[in-house]
């Protein structure tokens, strides 16, 4: 039975007396509430660890076969700060305790096993209450697909699971399948046939490009619905690593290096915590339609990203050396783009797609009360709005918000007046690089595609303050009078110069014109 404190806060779930893995002269009294494990020996101060920060706890036998005690062993994962600094970082803690209530080795190991379920069972957290979002815990165990790209970043990315995340797995309890992709779009294709059955998650170690691949892959199945349901954690191991550092900054996380947020990302895995993931449709003139989790790009930013790609071996710094060359040579493109502002749409909850509406894909959006004028929504049985035939393979929700691309935006939409941009980026998570908090207001689900551009006129030296400020999220503090902001629904871009680079997520895509729509809450995003 569980027992109160004195102060009503919490309740003791368990008792014991037990002595250390690495001693059997000293007892020490563990106690086990509601809300953390509580160590005391005599004496001394009382040890208080916050389940929160707890992973796993397993039960074991001793490897000494005369040994009748059990064992079991916590582990922690608690906040520490960094030597030197206001920072704090997690740090590995584990207790490990010798139990021998009997003579009996199994009457020891059943009492220890009682303790690691007890643990394990306390230290799942309670969902959170938000009104319009839905949340889910991992099963335990998880079986997991862990899949890991040996080509990203540095290319150290299997060597980073063995040594970082395979024993936090394991320690977890998770059961997992790892498979180091062998070639370009490999996780793709799997993705698109194999029998998801098998795992209750994918995991991906990599940059953003794998993340990419993968939803693309569940996406273009017969099942897509489902498919893009089944949850996806991102462990950073390339050199952007945007969604990984999102994920850490909407734990309430300061930002970490890259080490560090490895292990940030592993935990909140671990714990298994499942959030609704905005997804944006992106459709190209001929036809292709690309589902997109980050961004979409046209200028300096997808200049950048493109032409740093041969400084790859350097890492997250890779985007600092592409940064400084093409501010060397400050390129202008000419362009038409047009938006949907958010506050156009009803309140969330109407859309298709949405987390609060599951398994209504089809539904339209309606429009809301206030608005005299109504909305034009588009529909398609093929999903594609292109006004050309969709690409082989195209699946997924209509995109009600967008004229096909051979007609004019809606009258409702916004059109900006000024046709000459340095660049134009719609970013939807709050990160577009490890290093870059490109948009300080996303949150995580909210629906909203951030959209920024700054017209051409801005001197070398005022974009260059801008990136220095996006490392903080301090970048429309400025007020720079070049640089626009805002949140949209949807979004339509037409170039007029004849040659240049637009990125969807980081990658390359047909240059020309291009429109995107957000679709709420259609896939899944571990976050703990």
């Amino acid at each position: 039975m569980a027992l109160p404190l004195s102060n009503g806060t919490a309740q003791v779930l368990l008792c014991g007396e037990f002595t250390l893995s690495t001693s059997t002269k000293d007892r020490y009294s563990v106690r086990l509430t509601s809300t953390e494990l509580q160590v005391q020996k005599t004496g001394q101060t009382r040890l208080l660890l916050q389940l929160l920060d707890c992973i796993g706890c397993r039960a074991f036998k001793g490897e000494d076969s005369s040994d009748a005690g059990a064992y079991f062993s916590a582990y922690f994962y608690p906040f520490k700060k960094r030597w030197m600094s206001s920072g704090a970082v997690r740090q590995r803690v584990v207790q490990t305790f010798r139990v021998e209530v009997s003579q009996d080795p199994l009457e020891n190991l059943k009492e220890a096993e009682k303790w690691a379920q007890a643990i394990r069972d306390s230290s799942i957290q309670q969902l959170p209450k938000q009104e319009g979002q839905l949340y889910s815990l991992l099963p335990r165990p998880c079986r997991l697909l862990v899949l890991v790209n040996p080509h990203s970043g540095t290319g150290h990315a299997p060597q980073l699971f063995h040594s970082h995340v395979q024993d936090m797995l394991t320690e977890a309890g998770a059961q997992y399948t790892l498979l180091v992709t062998e070639r370009q779009n490999h996780a793709h294709e799997l993705l698109r046939e194999a029998d998801l059955s098998q795992w209750d998650a994918l995991v991906i170690l990599s940059g953003d490009g794998l993340l990419f691949e993968v939803v693309n892959g569940l996406m273009e199945r017969a099942d897509w619905e489902d498919a893009v349901r089944k949850p996806l954690g991102i462990l950073p191991g390339g050199s952007g690593n945007a969604v990984a550092a999102s994920v850490n900054h909407y734990s309430g996380s300061q930002a970490l290096s890259s080490e560090e947020l490895l292990l940030s990302c592993t935990f909140l895995l671990c714990k298994g915590l499942v959030s609704p993931l905005d997804l944006a449709s992106v459709t190209t003139a001929s036809g292709q339609r690309h589902f997109s989790f980050l961004s979409v790009a046209w200028g300096f930013v997808s200049d950048v990203d493109i032409e740093s790609e041969k400084y790859r071996r350097v890492g997250a710094a890779r985007f600092t050396v592409g940064t400084l060359m093409r501010l060397a040579s400050l390129r202008v493109y000419r362009g038409r783009l047009a938006y949907l502002p958010a506050q156009e749409l009803p309140a969330p909850g109407l859309a298709e797609g949405c987390p609060d509406l599951p398994g209504r894909a089809s539904l339209r959006c309606l429009p809301s009360e206030s608005h005299s004028a109504p909305h034009t929504l588009y529909n398609s049985s093929n999903s594609n709005n292109s006004g050309k035939a969709p690409s082989p393979g195209v699946q997924g929700p209509a995109d009600t918000l967008l004229a096909p691309l051979d007609q004019p935006v809606p009258a409702h939409w916004t059109v900006v007046k000024e046709e000459r941009f340095v660049l134009v980026l719609a970013v939807y998570q709050s990160h577009l690089s490890q290093d870059l908090l490109a948009a300080p207001k996303a949150t995580l689900g909210d629906g909203l595609l951030h959209l920024f551009y700054v017209r051409a006129g801005i001197s070398r030296a005022a974009l260059l303050r801008l990136f220095l400020a996006m490392e903080k999220g301090t970048h429309l503090e400025l007020r720079c009078p070049h640089l626009s902001y805002m949140p949209v629904r949807a979004f339509r871009l037409e170039p007029c110069t004849p040659k240049g680079v637009i990125t969807v997520d980081g990658e390359a895509v047909e240059y020309g014109p291009i429109q995107a729509q957000v679709h709420r809450g259609l896939g899944r995003l571990i976050t703990g």
